[in-house]
């Protein structure tokens, strides 16, 4: 008669008590599940709206008094971001304006900025008439007004540089703490662009740079979780566990001493 070794009965059992079969395998353990984070880390992953929304909802007086601290820590964040928000368009500039609206204005510090970065700012080089000369200029102003601690400028390309060819445009020129970081050039020509591509390139040239508390909140970005949005409180821990760019080499900036003109500047093409 065959045996099956892995059929659970008695004289399958008496079999290995004798060593005639090999032992069963063991049963695998169920997973553990994993450690709820703590509670401040969950807080911190919420916006201001969401925590107005914990708080209605919470009972217990130590989680109130974490959710209350983390709306006030929220409240000072946003006024700071506020503070440092002085743009937010795309403002027209003349030749003249040049050394003032850009390169000085590069070199400007943000209030409370100990590290001395400057002000990142964006000149933009277009042409009205070549569509995607205008695709840009609608992406920068839905930018400007995103990310407001940045200066972003426009002036019409052959104002800016003589004789400019329409092959070149749109232009960016990307400035921080008085130099030229990096450009791009004839953006868009080679497909249509999306205004993320264009985000994500100056986000990568640090000439823009994402807000404390962006991103915290599903309500700023659209998405959703999978976790149950209709009750902030389930996302809680549970009580028992709560405790670089190369130089660019056609735009050459020339600064003559003693001069007060704002057009200080020379460009090769």
């Amino acid at each position: 008669m065959a045996v099956n070794p892995n059929e659970d009965t008695e004289f399958n059992d008496a079999l290995r008590k004798f060593g005639i079969i090999p032992p069963r395998e063991a049963t695998p353990k169920t997973p553990s599940p994993p450690p709820s984070p703590p509670l401040e880390e969950v807080l911190d992953d919420l916006a201001l709206d969401e925590l107005h929304e914990l708080d209605d909802e919470v009972t217990d007086d130590d989680r109130r008094r974490a959710i209350e601290s983390a709306q006030r820590q929220r409240i000072a964040e946003e006024r700071e971001e506020q503070k440092r928000a002085r743009f937010g368009r795309v403002y027209p500039i003349g030749r003249d304006d040049y050394t003032r609206e850009v390169t000085e204005a590069s070199q400007v510090d943000e209030e409370g900025d100990d590290k001395g970065r400057g002000t990142g700012v964006v000149c933009f080089l277009y042409k009205d008439g070549i569509p995607r000369s205008g695709r840009t200029f609608e992406h920068l102003r839905t930018l400007a007004a995103r990310y407001p601690r940045t200066k972003f400028v426009s002036i019409v390309g052959n104002k800016c540089i003589p004789d400019l060819p329409d092959s070149r445009i749109p232009m960016l020129i990307i400035y921080r703490k008085g130099e030229i970081m990096n450009q791009l050039i004839a953006w868009g020509a080679d497909r249509e662009k999306r205004l993320e591509e264009l985000e994500v390139v100056l986000l990568l040239y640090g000439v823009i740079e994402p807000s404390m508390h962006e991103g915290r909140s599903r309500h700023q970005d659209g998405g959703s979780d999978d976790e149950d949005e209709g009750d902030l409180s389930a996302r809680l821990p549970s009580a028992t566990t709560s405790t670089s760019a190369r130089p660019p080499r056609n735009i050459r900036q020339s600064a003559t001493k003693g001069s007060d003109s704002d057009s200080d500047f020379e460009f090769d093409m």
